[in-house]
Order: structure tokens, then C-alpha cells, then sequence
């Protein structure tokens, strides 16, 4: 896990070319305004969503797998809102890595890997690394392989991942477009249809602002 540790130049012309638009684009005055527009632009890695492309609400939720508030929202929360709205097709819900820690890189890093850009994989996976948030704050190489190993993966493709430079530099670089561009400062931070709610929300609170939405 040396590569999760070590500082990283982002000197690849696709992610310089990705972070300059969003500097252009944040420099307009309407999107300095909005930074729910700059939330649902695309940034390096492919989203990880769940929902009908053609759902009425869209939330985008920045999370880090070492936050425990992340940790309650995703246990408490996002199974009710799951199976009301967005299985029901009128949420799409897209996850955003917003790491906060070098642990947070690695979780983020297995995530994608198990995945292979299978959106059911993915958030199978994360709700397995939550569920162990606490081992993953205190221990977490052996956290990290375990879930892997969960996940059919082997030591070899494991390590590979971990030490997968090309992925770890672009989870750099979309959480420098969330932080410098989209000005997300906490973990977690939401965008529903657009406006910025900040901190772990309870179903109660989350459902009444999407039976907003969807009334709008």
C-alpha cells in the first residue's frame, strides 16, 4: 500500500486538460453560484450510480469510507431511501470518493477494483468496507484484504490494485475538483437536484427533501 501513502504529481494531460475546464468553468459568475451544476459534471473516474438515468432527483453524495458520519448515513439511511426512491425509479443516486485519508484512498481504490465498473459490484462493495469502517480507521491493510478476499479477489490482484498509480492519481485529482471547484469542505455533502446539503442526514429529513423535489 506504498503508492496510497506517497504524494502524487498530477502531471497526466488528460487530468490537467479535466481540472483546467473546471477552473474555466468555475470561473463564470453563474457557476460560481452554483455548485451543484460543477457537482454533476463528469470528472475522471466513471460514476457509480444506482437509479434510472431518467429519474426526476438526482442525488450526489461526496463520502469517504473513514468518516463514521458517512458510515450512519450509508447503514441508516441510504437503505430506506433506496428502496423508496431510487429502486422505484425516481432517484438516481450517484457516489462521489471524497477521501480523507490515506486509508479512505485504499477503500476507495478496492471499491473500484472490485467493481470493474459494475455499478451493483461497487456499492456492494462499499457497503462491505462500511461495515467495517471502525477496522478500517485502526487496521487497514488487513481490513483491505479481507474485503478483497471477500470479494474473490487474491493477494496478487489485491496488491495490485493498491498500487495501481493511474487509479490513485485521478481519486486525487476528482478530489481536488470536489475541493478547489465544487467547494465540498465536510464528508459527508449532498447535491439534490442541485442544492448543497451538508453532514450525515437522518431518512426522515433526506425523504422530506426529495418529496420536495419531486413536487417541484
Amino acid at each position: 500500500m506504498t503508492s496510497v501513502h506517497r504524494a502524487v504529481s498530477l502531471s497526466f494531460a488528460g487530468l490537467i486538460a479535466l481540472v483546467a475546464h473546471f477552473l474555466l468553468f468555475a470561473a463564470t459568475p453563474a457557476a460560481a453560484q452554483n455548485a451543484g451544476a460543477l457537482a454533476a459534471e463528469p470528472v475522471s473516474l466513471p460514476d457509480m450510480s444506482l437509479g434510472s438515468p431518467y429519474a426526476p432527483v438526482t442525488i450526489i453524495e461526496y463520502s469517504s469510507m473513514t468518516c463514521s458520519h458517512c458510515a450512519v448515513f450509508e447503514q441508516n439511511t441510504f437503505p430506506t431511501i433506496k428502496s423508496r426512491y431510487i429502486d422505484t425509479g425516481q432517484v438516481r443516486f450517484v457516489y462521489r470518493e471524497y477521501p480523507i485519508d490515506n486509508n479512505a484512498f485504499g477503500a476507495s481504490m478496492l471499491a473500484r477494483c472490485i467493481a470493474n465498473d459494475d455499478p451493483a459490484r461497487y456499492f456492494g462493495a462499499v457497503d462491505s468496507l462500511f461495515r467495517q469502517e471502525d477496522q478500517l480507521v485502526s487496521n487497514a491493510m488487513n481490513t483491505l484484504k479481507w474485503v478483497g478476499s471477500q470479494s474473490g479477489m487474491s493477494e496478487t490482484e489485491i496488491n495490485n490494485c493498491l498500487n495501481d498509480q493511474d487509479l490513485y492519481q485521478k481519486l486525487v485529482a476528482d478530489r481536488k475538483i470536489a475541493m478547489e471547484m465544487v467547494k465540498v469542505d465536510a464528508a459527508p455533502t449532498f447535491f439534490i437536484n442541485g442544492r448543497k446539503y451538508t453532514g450525515n442526514m437522518p431518512a426522515d429529513q433526506m425523504d422530506g427533501i426529495i418529496r420536495y423535489a419531486l413536487r417541484r
